[in-house]
């Protein structure tokens, strides 16, 4: 058996493997903290509730107290209005804080410089507070002024009467990893003195026009009550669930600035140029290097878009169409590099030895 074949189908199963893997919903990492109320997410945890919040108000305020362990990309707080296709979210963004919104007429984000950095190096949970009314959007760190949204920036109309996802994302995975302590909010505008009396006493006592507070302080169980109104209870799933996971993203929702995006994307090349240096190799043995060119990219797009398909029907992967332009990018990389490198080597090799098994 010649060593080409095998070696392709090979790089086949192990490129299946790394874009599939785990091959189904894992274990939903969310565990209460030991000796103080909260929630410690792990790498794939999210909490869920079970109605939409209550309010008629066209202004609100979202308060969060947590403790980032990682600096990565992850979203704290989703706010999603399935019958409008809205969502909020309150995302980390390494040490940045990154609310954003994503609706019919496409996403809008800001960041918020260094809000997580404090927290992440002096490893003290921080108190995010978020206020939305006629002045746009405002944030508070710690109760001091962060910043203010750009007039472009305006939270889409209902969200706050949707459903709650904490520690994850609407769509896909980006999961939080850290604690998440207390949660509260608001259907009015909160101002700067009590944004600052919020923070000194770590959000344990009721406050005006809250309409949910959930203090974590359960200890126990999976599920999480709302202090402030008997609506919209939180549960811990068992296993690891994404909300209306997206079947084959489009691009331009997909594109991103973070340094996380940017990684993702090298990876997928990365991971593809085996598959185009084995199956070129494979045949350009009995093709013109035309056909076996076309033919090899084809497969790399046809391997890229079973594994889209398929990690549509899987919570820990994201289906998009960015990785179908990578992958393919990276299969044609991989031709080059035989066509610079390995097919002179090869020709070498079978010149001196005409018995290889290449």
């Amino acid at each position: 058996m010649k060593l080409l074949p095998v070696l392709c189908f090979a790089v086949l199963c192990i490129t299946l493997t790394l874009g599939l893997w785990p091959f189904h919903a894992p274990d939903n990492e969310v565990t209460w903290l030991k000796g103080a109320n909260g929630l410690a997410f792990g790498k794939h945890g999210t909490v869920l509730s079970r109605g939409p919040l209550q309010t008629a108000s066209a202004t609100a305020s979202v308060e969060i107290w947590a403790q980032p362990r990682r600096w990565t990309g992850s979203t704290l707080l989703t706010l999603y209005r399935p019958d409008k296709r809205a969502a909020f979210e309150v995302r980390q963004s390494l040490e940045d804080l990154e609310p954003s919104y994503e609706a019919a007429g496409g996403r809008s984000h800001f960041y918020v410089n260094d809000a997580f950095g404090p927290s992440l190096r002096g490893g003290k949970p921080v108190l995010i507070t978020l206020t939305y009314g006629a002045r746009g959007v405002t944030v508070y760190r710690d109760g001091v002024f962060a910043a203010a949204a750009p007039p472009g920036f305006r939270i889409p109309d209902g969200v706050f009467t949707g459903r709650l996802v904490v520690g994850d994302s609407v769509g896909g995975t980006h999961s939080f990893r850290g604690d998440i302590l207390g949660l509260a909010i608001y259907d009015r505008e909160l101002n700067a003195a009590e944004a600052l009396s919020h923070f000194q006493s770590s959000l344990n006592t009721r406050n005006a026009g809250e309409i949910a507070l959930y203090l974590f302080d359960e200890k126990s169980g999976n599920a999480i009550h709302n202090h402030a109104a008997a609506n919209a209870e939180l549960y811990i799933p068992k296993t690891y669930t994404v909300v209306d996971e997206v079947f084959l993203r489009p691009l331009w929702e997909e594109f991103d600035f973070s340094r996380s995006y940017w990684a993702g994307n090298l990876k997928n090349i990365v991971g593809f140029i085996p598959t185009g240096v084995c199956f070129y190799a494979c045949l350009i043995a009995v093709w013109p290097a035309k056909r076996a060119l076309l033919v090899t990219l084809v497969v790399g797009f046809l391997v890229s878009l079973t594994i889209e398909v398929l990690q549509a029907y899987l919570p820990t992967r994201d289906s998009g169409t960015t990785d179908l332009i990578t992958n393919t990018l990276g299969t044609y990389i991989g031709i080059l590099c035989y066509r610079r490198f390995l097919g002179w080597a090869k020709r070498g090799w079978t010149k001196k030895h005409p018995r290889s098994i290449w």
